[in-house]
């Protein structure tokens, strides 16, 4: 089936509002302006870029292949998000993020979410303590996830109470037990794991929940030759130890300097059309959407392709944002954001096959880069001679 075709219009070039003013004329009125934001942010970019590969060699040593969910959950990571990672057992999904933990200097913990597990065993409770003087009081002890990083393994088979205990953490980034609110360590990121083959005794995580994780991501089976180096690395008796490649300190810097990345009313845009191409009552949506499709994407769909783009192209070592970042993750964001209908259910396909068909259905100008924005631009050529 090959999608339909559409006459799409696009709106005229420009800068979303940033916190400073980067029109020419202030640019040109204030001379300290390349020196004090361009240097300093470009070289901060360099940095990142740098480490990001000598962290992924260094993971490398224990994981093999897997490069693309590395890149996806570090790209989470720097946007401040979250992942639901879907991939049948024995792909090395805990040892992943456990090693990833350790390259960045994060406190890792894991959680095994079974039927009867409650929600003080994920946040904590209070306990009857003895005091100093005998007296005996309440005091909070955490739980697991009181942590940086932490792996929610099968979070589809404990109850929605429960589910929502952890959801709820990830929003807002703290808990509240016995009326008082405590936070998170920052920084806070949630792997969470589902498995695609066992769905007896599970629950689903409602659409409203999983739209709260900024990419779902199928893990896949190694090919012959990861598989063959898999083999020989497990069966011997010795394992590399990682060395720390950032610590925390710096990793929140990074974090805020994702939402200093511009971005184009032009990027926006499209990110926009492609959100509200997902609906079927949408009147830009093309025709195989509500054949196919029960219910679309929301803002937050547009949100977080902006975010992960955003966290990309820093990890990449650029500052400005194209219209190919996006269509690099409209997969991952978009896949656990919309429904299909039970006749596109019944004819085997499934929300990656839409996703396909959208991508070549929404344009895109070809000249993407020349209408990146006035910051863009003027980035663009400094970049290219402080990043390696």
């Amino acid at each position: 089936m090959a999608p339909p075709e559409e006459t799409k219009t696009h709106p005229d070039e420009g800068s979303v509002s940033l916190p400073i003013d980067l029109s020419p004329r202030a640019v040109e009125e204030d001379s300290s302006f390349e020196d004090e934001l361009l240097d300093d942010t470009l070289e901060l970019v360099a940095d990142l870029a740098e480490t990001r590969t000598r962290l992924l060699a260094e993971v490398g040593q224990i994981i093999v292949g897997q490069k693309d969910v590395l890149d996806q959950v570090l790209t989470a990571l720097f946007a401040k998000g979250h992942c639901v990672m879907t991939g049948v057992p024995g792909l090395a999904k805990t040892l992943m993020v456990s090693s990833l933990a350790k390259t960045l200097s994060l406190d890792f913990k894991r959680i095994q979410f079974t039927p009867d597990l409650m929600p003080t065993d994920i946040t904590g409770t209070m306990v009857l303590a003895d005091g100093d003087q005998g007296h005996r009081s309440f005091t909070f002890q955490s739980g697991p996830i009181f942590t940086n990083m932490l792996l929610a393994d099968e979070i589809n088979r404990t109850p929605p109470k429960t589910q929502a205990a952890l959801l709820e953490g990830m929003q807002e980034r703290h808990v509240s037990v016995g009326g008082v609110t405590y936070p998170l360590p920052e920084p806070f990121l949630v792997l969470a794991t589902q498995n695609p083959i066992e769905q007896e005794g599970t629950y689903t995580l409602p659409e409203a929940q999983l739209d709260r994780f900024l990419f779902m991501i199928n893990v896949d089976y190694p090919s012959m030759e990861e598989e063959q180096e898999i083999l020989i690395k497990t069966t011997v008796d010795s394992i590399p130890r990682l060395a720390a490649m950032l610590t925390r300190e710096q990793i929140m810097r990074f974090q805020n300097l994702v939402r200093r990345v511009p971005v184009s009313k032009y990027v926006a845009n499209y990110a926009a059309r492609l959100a509200r191409s997902t609906r079927p009552s949408d009147s830009i949506a093309p025709d195989f959407i509500p054949k196919w499709v029960q219910w679309g994407c929301g803002p937050r769909a547009g949100q977080a392709l902006l975010l992960a783009a955003k966290s990309h192209v820093l990890l990449s070592g650029r500052f400005n944002v194209s219209v190919q970042d996006i269509r690099k993750f409209v997969h991952p964001v978009f896949r656990h954001r919309f429904g299909l209908n039970f006749t596109a259910v019944s004819e085997g396909y499934d929300t990656d096959t839409i996703i396909d068909w959208l991508l070549e259905a929404v344009p895109v100008i070809q000249d993407d880069e020349a209408k990146a924005g006035f910051f863009g631009r003027l980035l663009g050529g400094k970049k290219k001679a402080s990043v390696k």
